[in-house]
C-alpha cells in the first residue's frame, strides 16, 4: 500500500488501548492512520484517544465515540480492528455493521477465529456479508490465532509427513492484565470456580477452535475432540497488581483438548495459564518425518502478542479473498511497519 493503513479502533479495553497506541506509534513513520475509535463506555465516550493511553502522548483529534455507524461513515476505513468480547454471539451485529460499510475486520474475538463447528449459520452469515462486501474478516490473537494453531501449523512445514501434534502453554497470569486475571478465576475458591464452569463460558475461550483448525490445516477428520478444564490452586500466597491469590484459592486453569482419530490422541493441547506459574513456555511437538521441537523459554508474552497480531494482520487482510477467513487463508504473519533499532 502505498498510503498509510487508515484503521478504526472498535473497542477500547486494555488490548484495544494497546492497539491504538501502537497504531498512533506506526502514523508517526507514515505506515498507518488512526482515523476513528468507538467504545460503549460512557466513562470514555468524548475523550480524546491519547487520554486512555500510558504515555504523554499529545491529544490526537480522535474522539471515542459511542456511534459506529457515524464514525463508519466519516471516516471510511480501510480495517476496522475489533476488540470487544470473546464471545461470537454478541458481535455478530457489531462486525455485520462493520463489513456493510466496506471495510476489513480483524476481530480479537475468540470464537470468530474457525466458527465454522461452534457457530455454523453466524459463520456462514458472516461470510456471506463479507463477500457481498467485497471485504475479508478473520479472528485473530496470540491464542486463538498464533501460539496453538498458527505456530504448529507453521512448524509442519518442513516435514513430509505428520503423525500427531502436541502444543503446551504455559502462562503466568500475574504478568498479564486484570482482565485475563479475573477471566481465569484468580483468587476465587474451588467451589465457585465449579459453578461457573458449569454455568458455561468460563475460563479460556478458543481452544477447541485451534483444536479444530490445526486438524483443518492438516486434512485430518477428528473422530473425536475430548476437552477438561480443572483449577489450579495456589500452593502459596501469591500478589499481583491487581489480585491476592491465598494458599488453597484458585490460581487459574489447566485446560486440554484432544482430537482422537481411531482411538488415538493424534492432536493435543495443553493450557495451563495461572498466577504464579514458573516455567513460562510455549512448545510444539510434530511427531513426523521430520520431528520437530520447539520451545520458546520464557512463552509469548500474551498481552503484547495478541497487539501485535491484530496489528500485523490488518496490514495483510487486503491481500486475502473477500469473506469470512482463518488465519490459514491469509499470507504468513508478519511484523508491519517495524525496521532495525
Amino acid at each position: 500500500m502505498d498510503r498509510p493503513l487508515r484503521i478504526l479502533q472498535y473497542g477500547l479495553g486494555p488490548i484495544g488501548q494497546s492497539c491504538a497506541q501502537t497504531i498512533l506509534d506506526k502514523q508517526a513513520a507514515g505506515h498507518t492512520a488512526l482515523v476513528g475509535a468507538v467504545d460503549v463506555d460512557p466513562e470514555k465516550v468524548g475523550r480524546d484517544v491519547a487520554d486512555l493511553l500510558d504515555d504523554d502522548r499529545a491529544p490526537t483529534g480522535i474522539e471515542i465515540s459511542d456511534a459506529p455507524q457515524a464514525v463508519l461513515d466519516e471516516t471510511d476505513p480501510d480495517v476496522v480492528l475489533h476488540t470487544t468480547t470473546s464471545f461470537l454471539d454478541g458481535v455478530e451485529a457489531q462486525l455485520t455493521q462493520c463489513l456493510e460499510a466496506g471495510a476489513h475486520v480483524v476481530s480479537s474475538t475468540e470464537e470468530l477465529s474457525f466458527p465454522y463447528e461452534r457457530h455454523p449459520d453466524r459463520a456462514a452469515a458472516l461470510d456471506e456479508a463479507a463477500r457481498a462486501a467485497g471485504v475479508t474478516l478473520v479472528g485473530t490473537g496470540v491464542n486463538p490465532g498464533y501460539a496453538m494453531d498458527t505456530l504448529p501449523l507453521a512448524a509442519t512445514g518442513g516435514c513430509t509427513s505428520v503423525d500427531a501434534v502436541h502444543v503446551q502453554r504455559v502462562v503466568d497470569a500475574g504478568e498479564r492484565r486484570g482482565p485475563l486475571q479475573k477471566k481465569v478465576g484468580a483468587g476465587i475458591t474451588t467451589e465457585s470456580f465449579a459453578e461457573k464452569k458449569a454455568a458455561g463460558g468460563f475460563g479460556h475461550i478458543g481452544l477447541r477452535e485451534s483444536l479444530l483448525m490445526v486438524a483443518e490445516g492438516l486434512g485430518w477428520s477428528i473422530d473425536t475432540v475430548e476437552e477438561t478444564l480443572q483449577p489450579v490452586t495456589a500452593d502459596r500466597r501469591v500478589e499481583t497488581p491487581v489480585t491476592t491469590v491465598e494458599a488453597g484459592e484458585v490460581a487459574g486453569i489447566h485446560h486440554a483438548a484432544q482430537g482422537l482419530v481411531d482411538g488415538r490422541a493424534c492432536l493435543t493441547l495443553d493450557l495451563k495459564m495461572y498466577v504464579g506459574a514458573e516455567a513460562p513456555r510455549d512448545a510444539v511437538q510434530v511427531e513426523g518425518t521430520p520431528p520437530i521441537d520447539l520451545t520458546v523459554d520464557g512463552g509469548i508474552f500474551g498481552d503484547t502478542a495478541t497487539v501485535g497480531m491484530l496489528v500485523n494482520v490488518a496490514a495483510l487482510v487486503e491481500e486475502a479473498p473477500a469473506g469470512l477467513r482463518t488465519m490459514m487463508d491469509l499470507p504468513v504473519p508478519r511484523a508491519f511497519g517495524t525496521r532495525p533499532a
